[in-house]
């Protein structure tokens, strides 16, 4: 995440709509990172443009106060970092300027910024000439070489580090059932890989990367971080891929199971189911309720399952770790984190996109849909472009971000001033 973010908690707030006094609590700011694909306007097929993209920007973006652009690892994608809200109409409004600021950047170009996880067709990608990346391409060969995979990273801010950790603990049974709700990669290298989200087989390659042991404490937590950098495998902290896991730049928690969803309000409302798992863990800690000593073994099960079938089968349930069906796991998410949504409001929206995701299919099975219509993964991702820009009117009214921020700016903590991107600008795969 870009370092400029400045991660807050607001005062008190309740439910004025029912009169829920335990929503009386400190509301967690959220911020949120989109990695999107860029491709051809004309042949939908992924391009190398995010340096040009990023040449064409003005410089100055502030990111506390609104949407930019940042490099990511491949030329083929471009990042968007958004600022920490706090409403789900101000997280909704942002992700949607975010989407609608790359796109017009992209289309400059002769491209679109399109929200799939996956490159859909076959294509060699481009490394971004960043040295940090190249010492990647070094040590990890063919799985930097084909790395092009677009995730949705969701940091909600906490008090310690001692509270992120009791956090990270509690929270990773559910997070596979995140991953479900987000799955949007169900195609790679052309063909239909048979896997909801295919971007986390492919995510899972990295030697550090997915679930994730019991820490306890924040020192053990560090201790173990610092035993895996000795081991001399990660290049640096950046490279220890849990699904989740403390920022080194500001202080949250940061959620990085999640594909990027095709829809803006499908990511805002993962994005704000997240920041309500997020404020029941921290309840629990800070009540002395201890954490599922659940393996990580087999939490890597219930991942894989969630990454193969999406919400189309079974997943593993996070309270019992046998197999349920998909939208009953769903359903007791919602029921766990019911108390610690912001105000009814929000959980009105959650839950009726969450409802729209069961009933009309994920990403994954969108995408499926759209080349059985139409027969072309041309298609599917001209369907997806559209998608990814597309409005569903929220259900209740936005509030207004600053009038005086220009839409299209880059992080300046991501480039410099000729557009190339700095040593620390690579913001997603860190």
């Amino acid at each position: 995440m870009t370092p400029a973010i400045a991660m807050s908690r607001s005062s008190p707030r309740g439910d004025a709509a029912t009169g829920r006094t335990d929503r009386l609590r400190p509301v967690r700011s959220v911020g949120v990172e989109e990695e999107l694909l860029l491709v051809d306007a004309i042949t939908m097929q992924p391009v190398p443009v995010a340096g040009p993209i990023m040449r064409n920007l003005p410089a100055g973006a502030d990111v506390r106060i609104g949407p930019c652009l940042a490099f990511e690892a491949k030329q083929e994608q471009i990042e968007v970092v958004s600022p920490p809200q706090r409403t789900f109409g101000d997280v909704l409004e942002t992700i949607r300027r975010g989407r609608s600021d790359a796109d017009a950047a992209a289309q400059e170009v002769g491209a679109r910024a399109v929200a799939l996880a996956t490159g859909t067709f076959d294509v060699t990608s481009h490394l971004v000439p960043a040295p940090r990346y190249r010492r990647m391409q070094e040590a990890f060969g063919i799985t930097m070489h084909e790395q092009l995979t677009c995730g949705l990273h969701v940091h909600v801010s906490v008090d310690s580090d001692d509270e992120g950790v009791g956090i990270l603990d509690r929270i990773r049974p559910w997070l596979p059932v995140l991953l479900a709700l987000s799955t949007n990669s169900p195609f790679h290298h052309g063909t239909d890989t048979g896997f909801a989200s295919f971007r986390y087989q492919a995510w899972n390659r990295w030697p550090s990367a997915g679930a994730y042991d019991l820490f306890g404490s924040a020192s053990a937590y560090f201790e173990s971080r610092t035993a895996m950098l000795h081991a001399g495998v990660p290049l640096d902290a950046g490279m220890i891929y849990f699904d989740a896991r403390l920022s080194d730049h500001v202080p949250t928690v940061e959620i990085r199971i999640a594909d990027v969803c095709l829809r803006a309000e499908e990511s805002a409302a993962l994005a704000l189911l997240i920041r309500a798992l997020v404020s029941t863990a921290a309840d629990e800690w800070s009540h002395g309720v201890p954490p599922d000593p659940v393996s990580a073994a087999l939490l890597r099960l219930a991942s894989w399952r969630a990454s193969k079938s999406g919400l189309a089968g079974v997943l593993l349930d996070p309270r019992t770790h046998a197999p349920v069906p998909a939208a009953d796991a769903v359903r007791g998410l919602l029921h766990h984190v019911r108390q610690h949504f912001a105000d009814g409001a929000e959980e009105r929206f959650v839950t009726d996109v969450v409802a729209g995701i069961i009933a009309r299919g994920t990403g994954a099975a969108r995408q499926r849909e759209a080349l059985s219509r139409a027969g072309s993964l041309h298609d599917v991702v001209a369907a997806a472009v559209e998608e990814t820009t597309h409005e569903v009117d929220a259900t209740a009214t936005r509030s207004s971000l600053p009038g005086d921020v220009r839409a299209g700016h880059g992080c300046d903590a991501g480039r410099s001033s000729e557009g190339a991107p700095h040593e620390h600008s690579d913001t997603g795969i860190r």
